[in-house]
């Protein structure tokens, strides 16, 4: 397992809760737009060994409530599960960031109550998913996959979608409200530039076209939110 970056407090990564952020290398998706650049090859370099986490998280207990586990996408580590039950054993409550694309991973986690909070990204309307991703060949139905099994609320969990101008367009939000349909927590957020995006030179969208992402969601999803902004602009 390549941890490859530890966040030592967070009041945003895990809703409602003081924690930790574990970053996870290896990627197989290649979203054009991901910050996290250094994490997606098979040689992204581990910085801290599971014993040195688990070290730092019992030193920590008492301050902090959980851990997010993020990347990368953790759900290819093989020893993620052997990661989550140590944490657990701590007394944290853990969070998985994930993209979907390994449900199995996902259910099997869910089933033996190893996770207490799943966020899932929805890159794009279905039709759309393929560029959003960054993978040609990519399985769709993966994703649906984990979607649903999600919506079946065997543990709490959110969607969310990062608006980036130069992928998505009002019709992938009217997509992907009627897919999620429902009641499911959705966020939107807006794009941020940094220097680790994968291919640079994308752009975030303004406060008004954020709105309009945000209006044509919501009679699909009643409990879609815009997350890092209000709807006076304010960020």
């Amino acid at each position: 397992m390549k941890i490859c970056g530890l966040q030592k407090t967070t009041l945003l990564d895990y809703p409602g809760r003081v924690a930790a952020t574990i970053f996870l290398g290896g990627c197989n998706f290649r979203c054009p737009f991901c910050h996290n650049s250094g994490l997606l090859e098979d040689n992204a370099k581990a910085l801290f060994s599971q014993d040195e986490i688990l070290n730092f998280l019992q030193k920590r207990k008492g301050i902090l409530e959980g851990v997010c586990i993020t990347g990368g996408e953790p759900t290819l580590n093989i020893d993620l599960e052997s990661l989550i039950c140590n944490i657990r054993e701590l007394g944290y409550f853990v969070k998985l960031d994930t993209n979907g694309s390994c449900p199995e991973v996902l259910k099997k986690l869910v089933f033996k109550k190893q996770l207490d909070y799943v966020a899932m990204d929805i890159k794009a309307s279905k039709k759309n998913y393929k560029i959003a991703s960054g993978i040609q060949n990519l399985n769709v139905e993966k994703v649906i996959e984990s979607a649903s099994f999600l919506t079946e609320q065997h543990v709490p969990y959110e969607f969310r979608t990062t608006a980036v101008k130069g992928i998505h367009e009002v019709q992938d939000f009217k997509e992907i409200g009627t897919w999620l349909h429902g009641s499911s927590p959705y966020y939107l957020q807006n794009y941020e530039d940094s220097d680790q995006v994968l291919r640079p030179g994308y752009a975030s969208f303004s406060m008004e076209e954020m709105n309009v992402f945000f209006e044509t969601v919501k009679p699909y999803l009643t409990n879609a939110k815009l997350r890092g902004m209000d709807l006076t602009g304010s960020i």
